[in-house]
């Protein structure tokens, strides 16, 4: 798949339209609180900005339920934006309404406009043509930076690359380097190739799960998912989270896997609570022995001993969800444990997903990870396959 660049477009003077992922988690009091994604975005912006070029930056924050909801404005975004560009970003009131529109037609070179949340507009979700049109009747050219939100078939994604021709619009460096690592990772991995698999369920991770079966060597399953293989072993799990309707597609994807010869590391021992609470009594036992009323939150030191050889001989990593539900300490040591793991391993590591890029940051291993990726639903579709919306308009034709 090769893809339009932006450095392989002439963009010199123009208006540039840069749609970015700017949702980055704010406190009660609207600080921003991690800004991984709009620090990220810099290269591209730089890039505009060096080739005097006028800059409109746009992106989504949060699920407004209407425009008046004053907590999911962009104003702080455009703060910290002003302290890492160390540049005036002049901020609009609206989305599309005229003054902005004006605001944007009256940009100089090197100036940058960041527009308020695009889901403040009904059309952004509905990827309504009339409002993509009049975003992209703002811009010589369009630039796609976002890869959180390539995989949604939304009006500031989609829609509006159809108001561009192929010279005017590509992929920012961000995007192009996330889709070139993934596709990469995918189809030409140095091997062995383990793929660690985490989160709460099997349902947003099937697919994938199906994908990565014949291209890995190893998978190891953890987090609340693995709940539903252990079901499908014949455990008893008590109250821990199963989805019993994909217990057959669990016993497939093992079988899938055995014909393969594809190992599947799944845990031996969990931290199990009474209930889904920091301050539950909490107990350390075997997957035999888990209390009929108690659920398994974390996995256990001798299934972090056991994934940790399992990922001893690997040259490539691919990681995307917790092991446990590590938002509460008590049930964190084993995604730490797996987290100091996967970075002290000499392999390419992968982070893919939201949570698990918000893990290594807490956990202290961000810097020691080979590529963190911003997207958690477009890099689980990127493993299943498919050709993200946000994408398939940029890529050249061989």
């Amino acid at each position: 798949m090769k893809l339009q660049e932006i450095r392989n477009i002439n963009i010199d003077g123009k208006k540039v339209f840069i749609r970015c992922d700017f949702n980055v988690p704010m406190d009660e009091y609207n600080n921003i609180t991690d800004d991984r994604r709009i620090r990220s975005a810099l290269n591209t912006i730089r890039y505009c900005i060096d080739r005097d070029c006028s800059v409109i930056l746009a992106s989504h924050f949060g699920r407004p339920a209407d425009e008046n909801d004053e907590k999911y404005s962009l104003k702080p975004v455009a703060k910290r934006l002003h302290t890492l560009l160390k540049q005036e970003i002049k901020m609009a009131n609206n989305v599309v309404e005229d003054d902005t529109l004006e605001l944007a037609n009256n940009l100089e070179a090197g100036e940058v406009l960041l527009l308020e949340n695009l889901r403040y507009h009904p059309g952004e979700k509905k990827n309504d043509d009339e409002f993509a049109k009049k975003l992209a009747s703002m811009a010589d050219v369009y630039i796609n930076d976002a890869f959180g939100v390539s995989h949604r078939a939304h009006a500031s994604v989609e829609a509006i690359t159809k108001y561009f021709e192929m010279n005017q619009k590509a992929a920012g460096f961000l995007l192009a380097k996330e889709i070139k690592f993934f596709h990469h990772i995918v189809h030409n991995p140095k091997r062995p190739f383990v793929s660690v698999v985490g989160g709460s369920k099997v349902s947003g991770k099937l697919e994938a799960l199906y994908n990565l079966v014949p291209k890995v060597d190893k998978i190891l399953i953890g987090g609340g998912m693995a709940f539903t293989f252990l079901k499908a072993l014949g455990h008893e799990v008590g109250k821990s989270l199963v989805e019993d309707d994909l217990v057959p597609e669990a016993i497939k994807i093992m079988d899938q896997a055995k014909e393969l010869g594809v190992k599947i590391y799944l845990p031996v021992d969990v931290v199990a609570a009474e209930a889904f609470d920091a301050e539950a009594i909490a107990k350390l036992v075997t997957i035999q022995e888990i209390p009929e009323k108690w659920m398994g939150l974390d996995i256990g030191p001798a299934t972090a001993q056991l994934f940790k050889l399992a990922l001893a001989d690997a040259n490539t990593i691919l990681w995307n969800g917790p092991m446990g539900v590590y938002e509460m300490e008590k049930f964190a040591k084993g995604s730490t444990r797996l987290s100091h793991t996967i970075a002290q391993s000499f392999a390419t590591t992968v982070v893919g997903g939201g949570d698990t890029a918000d893990l290594v940051r807490v956990t202290g291993d961000e810097d020691d990870m080979t590529f963190i990726s911003t997207g958690g639903g477009a890099s689980l579709e990127l493993i299943e396959g498919k050709i993200l919306p946000g994408v398939k308009a940029l890529v050249l034709e061989n």
